[in-house]
């Protein structure tokens, strides 16, 4: 949810990277998306969005600070390189000289997001997921070495949240470990819970040791970030700031926690999901992944103890499918 600026902050902003008239200018929230401050801008150029970083001591997962700052680069390559509807960055600053936030200006995407889309039809839902596994096949064949430069894995951004790793099972450790860091300095988990499930992944390495490509992962992909026009089209996939590069089936995870891993989408993206038995523990895991953030986000953002309380609750019993 948007937080409440003055109008004239906003024009400032706007108006360092967009050649408009000021008293065109015209701003409303969006009511989508619950981590930045975004704002509809419409103009004599043409409609944008404003988003803004969170303050620094809103209270970040480990992967979270300063995370907007990957998204510049992000865009132009996935722009550049698939045709998957990302909004052009026309504009970004985090020097912090004109508010202490970061924050970047994009061309807004015509379509709703699928929350908001109340009426749409069975075949056009499928029609959606469709898509969505069309592009991010696409999304998922851009690799780090061919991308990057880089023979790795992880949060490999301009906000460089941990140290490139080697290998993803070296870069998953990493990532676990930091994440349940969090959980246990929110207060979910005592010390002994946090070092249970660090040892939980230690247990269970092995399935981990296998090839895997460094592949770019969106990791937020649901029902707030696809856009769609009144037949079921994407007409956008929106916000990669959560993006990493590593095992594409952690993707998979994310979309099997938000109801996007269907049939269509499987269709759509064109490849077979791994099914063994090492790859359901993985899934496990993976999922775990997912789920525990929320006990810091519902604890340090939404001061919502009782809901991490219910993560927890999940989150354990999830864990004891693989201490069994």
């Amino acid at each position: 949810m948007a937080e409440s600026f003055a109008v004239e902050t906003l024009s400032a902003l706007v108006l360092d990277h967009l050649d408009a008239q000021p008293d065109s200018l015209r701003f409303a929230p969006v009511r989508t998306g619950k981590h930045n401050s975004s704002f509809w801008v419409d103009s004599d150029c043409g409609r944008y969005v404003l988003r803004i970083a969170p303050p620094d001591d809103a209270g970040f997962l480990f992967y979270e600070r300063l995370m907007m700052r990957q998204e510049p680069d992000l865009h132009a390559l996935v722009r550049a390189h698939t045709s998957i509807p990302l909004p052009e960055i026309v504009g970004h600053d985090f020097s912090r000289a004109r508010i202490p936030r970061d924050y970047v200006l994009m061309r807004a995407l015509p379509g709703q997001p699928l929350s908001e889309a109340r009426h749409i039809t069975r075949d056009q839902f499928h029609r959606t997921l469709y898509q969505v596994g069309e592009y991010l096949a696409q999304l998922h064949r851009l690799t780090a070495p061919n991308c990057l430069g880089l023979d790795a894995y992880g949060y490999l951004g301009a906000h460089q949240p941990m140290p490139p790793q080697p290998t993803w099972p070296q870069a998953f450790r990493v990532m676990w470990n930091r994440l349940l860091d969090d959980v246990v300095a929110c207060g979910a988990y005592t010390a002994a819970e946090g070092q249970a499930m660090r040892d939980l992944l230690e247990r269970h390495a092995d399935v981990f040791e296998r090839p895997v490509t460094p592949s770019l992962l969106h990791m937020d992909v649901w029902s707030q970030n696809i856009l769609i026009d009144e037949q079921g089209n994407v007409t956008g996939l929106v916000d990669l700031d959560r993006a990493l590069w590593g095992d594409v089936e952690i993707e998979f995870a994310v979309l099997d926690y938000c109801g996007i891993s269907e049939p269509p989408f499987w269709e759509g993206y064109g490849a077979p999901r791994d099914t063994s038995e090492p790859a359901r523990i993985r899934q496990v895991f993976y999922l775990l992944y997912e789920l525990q953030k929320y006990m810091p986000i519902s604890v340090w953002r939404q001061n919502d103890p009782a809901h991490a309380a219910q993560y927890k609750s999940q989150s354990l019993a999830l864990a004891a499918q693989l201490a069994s």
